[in-house]
């Protein structure tokens, strides 16, 4: 298992050392463990907890390095965390960065909290909230992958997006439009053993 971390890994472009791997396949058995309790996950296996949701959220790493200096200290969140996969697997993949999880369930963030400590992931902060009712963030980064429709949940998303920062929203085969508003980027990517095509859209938040 952690070979497929690893590999994939490489496959994309992002550095990744044993000591990472191993943190986030300790992550992962915290997610297959508490699954049913905690109803986290639809995944059937532990293979597509990681192979799935993990290196998604290694995908996502790897674009923010090409857009990112790999020493800055960047301030992430991810909106509508869940379980954490996305952004715990980013606090892990990028040691310098520290890493929000917004989530409005409390037995999610609770969770994650136990997950994040069990771990050994220290460069994350739970926040129990629900984005657009009162929150106000300022994040250099704002990855997105399940809160909705990708015209519902823009603008909120890039409310709390720094100027000169990224929304990172990730999108199925057919990615959605936003009237207005261009992509910075759309990449195409696929998961180890699924060819299925899926697409990271950043947007990148003017100055203005």
């Amino acid at each position: 298992m952690h070979k497929k971390l690893t590999n994939y890994a490489a496959q994309i472009g992002l550095p990744l050392t044993q000591a990472q791997g191993e943190k986030l396949l300790a992550y992962a058995r915290c997610v297959w463990d508490k699954k049913d309790v905690l109803n986290l996950t639809s995944a059937a296996t532990f293979d597509e907890v990681v192979g799935r949701h993990i290196c998604d959220g290694l995908t996502a790493a790897a674009e923010m390095q090409k857009h990112f200096p790999v020493q800055t200290a960047l301030q992430l969140a991810d909106m509508g965390a869940g379980c954490g996969y996305i952004g715990m697997t980013l606090a892990v993949a990028l040691p310098q960065a520290h890493v929000t999880l917004v989530e409005s369930l409390e037995k999610r963030c609770k969770f994650m909290n136990w997950a994040a400590l069990t771990a050994g992931i220290s460069n994350v902060t739970v926040k129990n909230a629900r984005l657009g009712q009162g929150t106000h963030f300022a994040f250099d980064v704002v990855t997105e992958r399940a809160m909705g429709q990708l015209p519902d949940i823009f603008a909120i998303c890039m409310d709390a997006v720094k100027p000169g920062g990224i929304f990172m929203a990730f999108q199925g085969a057919h990615p959605q439009e936003v009237t207005g508003h261009a992509p910075l980027v759309q990449q195409k990517y696929t998961l180890p053993g699924d060819n299925t095509p899926r697409y990271l859209v950043l947007f990148k938040k003017s100055y203005a």
